[in-house]
């Protein structure tokens, strides 16, 4: 009991859980002053009991193989708010002050963040730390602190070093729990085949409600998830004499620039994508391009949203509208011809319901001037202004399109 009466690091952390700081003096002295650590030997505490241990005893707390001496142990513990840098600095200032009385020992960031939280009483056990001597398991040192407050068999939960006599007293009336056999089977194993003898006839019986409940329409028992919003498609002409094809539609929606087609075999889908404020600005919308309706299935009908016309009206032979005041009623007309240049008859005749906007003729191969390519974007941003109006005023919104037109 004596040896853990004057074991420095219990009684280090005894004084900090009774918040009682120790006190450096300059001899062994009880009444002795207090000093500076730099000219302190000993270290004074008062509690429990009061007890005057020299700074230069080896402690049980274990540092590169060798035990770390007290006054490493509590110069540490004072500066356990500082950073690393100004800890190592402040050690060799006090190196450097000590002289022949001693010199403190470096700990690593890993060995003080150990150390603080034994010392703190944050946990039982430390690696750094040896059990006290002749107790293999460190349980003397829990007694030291609870033996007086607490069975020996809290205490005895305490691990190595002391414990906090609210803990022991916790400890003490805990209650042992049980495995699963004993939890859930009690004291012998119970037998339950009787139960299946029970639930036979109910699990031979067919339930009478079954078909009631798939004939009642107003469940939703077989209701499809809902389905993400179906792409809007924009129909171009097929026409050899159209300026807007596949292979130049995508630069000019999406860049405002006007080129030239160039007659080869393009794709027979494109997609572009374009913002649309007033029905989704989170993100960015999907169109699908097409130039004929040779596969549409009949739905996608109620997805085109734009069709772009030379004034030819074999155009619409295969539409499910071949009439074109019909289908313009429906679908916007987009109509692109040459700056300056007159529409033909037939798209004056169909009136306001098709879009007229002209591009700037290329010369000599050598494109458009500067000021005509910002005339080219300007009638592509009216081209995105109508379609936007025109699938607000049908119904498109962020997460459905119209069922029908």
């Amino acid at each position: 009991m004596a040896a853990v009466e004057q074991d420095p690091l219990l009684l280090l952390r005894q004084s900090i859980a009774s918040k009682r700081p120790a006190v450096p003096t300059a001899s062994a002295d009880a009444s002795a002053p207090e000093v500076p650590l730099s000219k302190a030997t000993h270290l004074l505490f008062s509690h429990p009991a009061p007890v005057s241990v020299s700074l230069s005893t080896p402690t049980r707390f274990i540092s590169s193989d060798r035990p770390v001496d007290l006054r490493s142990i509590y110069f540490a513990w004072l500066n356990k708010d500082v950073a690393i840098p100004e800890y190592n600095a402040s050690a060799t200032r006090l190196n450097e002050e000590l002289g022949s009385l001693g010199t403190v020992q470096n700990l690593a960031f890993v060995e003080r963040l150990d150390l603080f939280t034994w010392l703190e009483g944050a946990s039982e056990e430390s690696e750094h730390i040896k059990p006290l001597a002749g107790d293999k398991e460190g349980k003397e040192g829990a007694g030291a602190s609870a033996s007086k407050t607490a069975p020996a068999t809290a205490a005895s939960r305490a691990g190595r070093g002391t414990l906090d006599p609210r803990l022991a007293v916790i400890y003490n009336g805990e209650r042992k729990m049980g495995d699963r056999n004993s939890v859930l089977r009690g004291v012998k194993p119970t037998d339950f085949s009787h139960v299946r003898k029970l639930a036979v006839p109910f699990v031979q019986k067919k339930p009478h409600g079954a078909s009631s409940i798939g004939a009642n329409p107003s469940l939703p028992i077989n209701q499809k998830p809902p389905t993400r919003r179906p792409d809007p498609i924009i129909l171009l002409s097929p026409s050899a004499s159209s300026l807007l094809r596949l292979s130049n539609i995508r630069s000019f929606l999406e860049g405002g620039r006007y080129v030239q087609p160039d007659g080869s075999a393009a794709a027979s889908m494109l997609h572009v994508s374009r913002v649309m404020k007033d029905i989704d600005p989170s993100r960015p919308m999907r169109f699908i391009l097409v130039e004929g309706p040779e596969q549409f299935k009949p739905e996608y009908w109620n997805r085109v949203v734009a069709v772009f016309t030379t004034g030819q009206s074999w155009q619409f032979k295969n539409y499910k509208w071949s009439s074109p005041p019909d289908l313009f009623r429906r679908i916007l007309g987009i109509y692109i011809g040459w700056r300056g240049e007159q529409p033909p008859d037939s798209v004056k005749e169909w009136g306001h319901r098709v879009l007229q906007l002209g591009v700037d003729r290329w010369r000599d191969g050598t494109g458009a001037q500067e000021a005509a390519k910002f005339r080219d974007k300007e009638a592509a941003e009216s081209i995105w202004r109508a379609i936007e109006a025109n699938m607000k005023n049908k119904g498109w919104t962020k997460t459905t399109a119209p069922s029908q037109l």
